[in-house]
C-alpha cells in the first residue's frame, strides 16, 4: 500500500497501442512525511503526508500554531493540506522523506479519491432525479416534490425521506484506474477514466484496495 497527494489539472486523450483513452492528468506530489503510526506503537500502519509548502509568513496567517508546533517538531516546513494515507510498511519512510510521482508505475491499478463538485441547494428533481409530474393536464407540480405528509399514523415525515437540500461536495472513491502514464519529472500522473472534481481540486492517489482480476 502507498499513496500520495495531488491536484486535478483536466483531462485529455493519450493514444496508446492503437487505442485513444480518455485520462485524467493529476499532478501529484511533492510530498513530504510529516508523522508515522505504526500498529506496534497501539495505533495503525499510516503516514502523514504533507502537500503544497507554504512560505513561514504565509503559513502563521493560515495554520494554528498548534500544527505549526507540529512541523517545527518535525523538523520539516509548513505545507498546506495534510493527510494520512495506510501503508504496508511504515518501517520503508522517515519523517523527512519527500515522496513524487514515481513511487507509482505505469499499468498499475489505483483508487482515486476526491471531493465532487458543491452544486448548492437543489430542488427534489435535480438532487434525486425525480421525474415530477406531467407537463400538461393539471398535475400542478410540475417541477416539485409532491406529497411527503403521512397518515394520523405516523403522522410524520420518514428519517432519509429524499428531499431538496445540499447536493455535490462529498468524498467518493473511484476504484481500480489503470495508470497510463507517469512523468516523475514533472510529477504528473495520467488516470484512465474519470476522477470526482472540479479542475483543481484536490485528490488522493492510493494502491487499489482491491485489484480486479
Amino acid at each position: 500500500m502507498k499513496g500520495i497527494i495531488g491536484r486535478k489539472l483536466g483531462m485529455t486523450t493519450i493514444y496508446k497501442d492503437g487505442k485513444a483513452l480518455g485520462v485524467t492528468v493529476i499532478k501529484a506530489g511533492p510530498c513530504t512525511v510529516i508523522q508515522k503510526k505504526t500498529a506496534a506503537a497501539g495505533e495503525y500502519d499510516a503516514i502523514q503526508l504533507g502537500f503544497e509548502e507554504l512560505p513561514q509568513k504565509r503559513a502563521e496567517k493560515l495554520l494554528t500554531k498548534p500544527l505549526l508546533k507540529k512541523f517545527e517538531a518535525a523538523n520539516v516546513k509548513p505545507h498546506r493540506v495534510l493527510r494520512e494515507v495506510r501503508v504496508g510498511n511504515p518501517d520503508e519512510y522517515n519523517v523527512g522523506d519527500v515522496i513524487d510521482a514515481g513511487i507509482f508505475t505505469e499499468g498499475e491499478l489505483v483508487d482515486v479519491t476526491g471531493w465532487t463538485k458543491g452544486r448548492g441547494f437543489t430542488g427534489a428533481m435535480k438532487r434525486w432525479n425525480f421525474r415530477g409530474g406531467e407537463a400538461s393536464h393539471g398535475s400542478k407540480f410540475h417541477r416539485e416534490l409532491g406529497s411527503v405528509g403521512n397518515h394520523t399514523e405516523p403522522a410524520k415525515i420518514w428519517k432519509g425521506k429524499k428531499m431538496p437540500g445540499r447536493y455535490g461536495n462529498e468524498r467518493v472513491t473511484v476504484q481500480n484506474l489503470e495508470v497510463v502514464k507517469v512523468d516523475a519529472e514533472n510529477g504528473i500522473i495520467a488516470v484512465h477514466g474519470a476522477v470526482p472534481g472540479a479542475r483543481g481540486g484536490l485528490v488522493i492517489i492510493k494502491s487499489a484496495k482491491k485489484p480486479r482480476r
